[in-house]
């Protein structure tokens, strides 16, 4: 695939003197649901704002479709949609003005058609007519979302987009995305609720500290990264592991009844094989045992306390 954004040895230092990014470099694939992930701190918000022009790049070189940020920054701009993690609305006009008004901000031509969609879409057609301050929080962020998708961008940001939201919205804004990235929107996303990563993204990228640690193609990465824990019930408890068990490094759980084996999913069945009959022959009885595999929140934490 092509890249629709590309970053370049791109760093800023505030005033504070706090470096928020070191050397950035990123691409991102025209048409693709991405995920950035990286602790409170990392860079993620400050990387979304450089890429859309709301903060200035310090260091490096960032394009958009081709086009440089700096010198052809309202071209580039126009082709973005942001949905920040604040929600900042004019409280006293209506939802279906401020839309519009957005859509206009763009130099975009009124479209009726298009706010109604996209209203529809976001469950707030019933709400078009009511005044922002008397939404709920929930429905104020359905609102920054119809905003930044009035002017039809061909790249959406959403920075935390369901932080502090109710599971329906969750769900409709889901299901939004789904069908953008369908139409050729590609989306980039920043989430606390990784879960949500985990079911939407095609790819994933790692931050901390300023710097992109990992960049991977999601199914590949639980696959390179991922372990799977095997669990072996035992029909009676026991105070203490064999030593004839200790090349398996172990973890006895369950109040003694149960023996925890985390591996690699790389490896060949033979792993387990042999430690089952290492059991058969030190006489332990199995009652039962099933099989888990880590999630990308399990890779996530593991790759931030390497990096911590």
């Amino acid at each position: 695939m092509t890249a629709i954004i590309s970053v370049r040895n791109v760093s800023k230092t505030y005033n504070t003197g706090f470096k928020a990014l070191d050397g950035v470099d990123l691409e991102i694939d025209r048409g693709e649901i991405f995920a950035l992930l990286g602790p409170n701190g990392a860079g993620k918000t400050t990387l979304i704002g450089l890429v859309c022009g709301i903060v200035n790049v310090d260091d490096g070189k960032i394009t958009v479709d081709g086009r440089d940020i700096v010198d052809d920054y309202r071209a580039v701009r126009s082709l973005i949609g942001l949905v920040p993690q604040e929600l900042t609305t004019d409280a006293f006009e209506t939802v279906w003005d401020t839309v519009s008004f957005s859509r206009g901000l763009f130099g975009k031509p009124p479209d009726a058609a298009h706010i109604e969609k996209t209203l529809r879409s976001l469950s707030l057609w019933d709400k078009k007519d009511a005044r922002i301050r008397t939404l709920s929080g929930g429905m104020k962020r359905r609102v920054m979302i119809a905003k930044a998708l009035s002017h039809e961008p061909t790249v959406l940001f959403l920075d935390e987009p369901t932080a502090g939201v109710d599971v329906a919205l969750r769900k409709d804004m889901w299901a939004m995305v789904r069908g953008l990235r369908e139409e050729g929107v590609t989306i980039v996303l920043t989430t606390h609720y990784i879960d949500e990563a985990e079911d939407m993204a095609d790819r994933v990228g790692v931050i901390s500290h300023g710097r992109i640690i990992l960049v991977e193609d999601k199914v590949k990465l639980m696959r390179k990264l991922g372990k799977k824990q095997l669990t072996l019930q035992l029909t009676s408890p026991i105070g203490r592991i064999p030593d004839s068990l200790a090349a398996h490094a172990l973890t006895l759980a369950g109040d003694g009844s149960e023996l925890v084996y985390v591996y690699d999913p790389r490896e060949t069945e033979v792993a387990v094989s042999t430690l089952l009959d290492g059991l058969s022959h030190a006489g332990l009885k199995l009652r039962d045992l099933h099989t888990t595999q880590s999630s990308l929140e399990d890779i996530f934490v593991d790759l931030i306390r390497e990096t911590a």
